[in-house]
């Protein structure tokens, strides 16, 4: 007795009736299309989040750029008020030394003319009367008398000469005031710039020479210290560092309250 024949999957799908037979694909294809239709969704979700992130980040950097603009323009506009306070308080400073200068010029004149001429005594100190002293001293060429007002306007035209960085010309000028002008209160300003030239111009013997000289002659003028101060930066710049260290001691023992003693300090410190 022979076994009944099993039926073939083409056998049970031929069995189906054409409409039975379509649902049936359409069945079996369902799950697929709807896996294509959700991972199209989610691709689509993280592209909007994507854009939207971007965006954001967009955004966030157009705002810093714009935050740091307007503190770039901020930063300008101080600066140029600070500098506007500066050259303001620059003015201020030199129209007060200007003022300063004019009143210890006048001061100076009005002493001048308080002081008693010599030879107004009875007597000269050669035991003369004063009429015969007067009169040998009538046969020395007087000194003309000194215009505070011209020699200030002297000076300044050869500071302006030193500011203008005519190293040469303004020393010539300062030298020339000091010859012109010895006894002027402006002298050993004169004479400290007229050293001041001569570095300048590279000639560090012939500075110290000058402002030796000051240190010298005006001991107690407060440009004294300074000068000293300049003697040992070009003792330094000759190589003789024991001079140099030798002359910002004398400094600090001569004018230890003046300011360029502090600088002494510091620099006595680094030898």
């Amino acid at each position: 007795m022979t076994k009944p024949t099993r039926p073939t999957l083409l056998t049970d799908l031929t069995s189906f009736s054409p409409a039975a037979l379509c649902l049936l694909l359409s069945l079996g294809a369902a799950p697929a299309a709807h896996a294509g239709l959700f991972d199209d969704d989610e691709a689509r979700r993280q592209i909007s989040d994507l854009t939207a992130k971007s965006a954001e980040r967009h955004d966030t950097t157009t705002k810093a750029q714009f935050e740091l603009a307007n503190q770039l323009q901020a930063l300008r506009e101080e600066t140029a008020r600070l500098q506007g306070q500066v050259e303001t308080l620059t003015y201020e400073l030199d129209a007060e030394k200007k003022r300063q200068q004019d009143f210890y010029i006048d001061l100076d004149t009005r002493l001048r003319k308080l002081e008693p001429a010599p030879g107004s005594d009875a007597h000269a100190a050669d035991g003369k009367p004063a009429d015969a002293a007067s009169d040998a001293k009538s046969a020395t060429p007087a000194r003309p008398a000194a215009d505070p007002a011209a020699e200030g306007r002297e000076y300044e035209a050869a500071l302006n000469l030193f500011k203008g960085k005519k190293f040469k010309d303004a020393g010539t000028a300062f030298s020339g005031f000091v010859k012109a002008h010895p006894d002027s209160t402006l002298a050993p300003n004169a004479q400290y710039w007229f050293g001041n030239a001569l570095y300048a111009q590279g000639d560090c013997k012939k500075a110290i020479e000058a402002h030796t000289a000051l240190v010298a002659r005006w001991s107690q003028h407060a440009k004294a210290s300074d000068a000293l101060l300049n003697i040992s930066a070009c003792q330094q710049e000759l190589g003789d560092n024991k001079a140099s260290r030798k002359t910002l001691e004398s400094l600090l023992a001569k004018y230890p309250d003046s300011p360029a003693a502090a600088t002494a300090k510091q620099r006595l410190s680094k030898k």
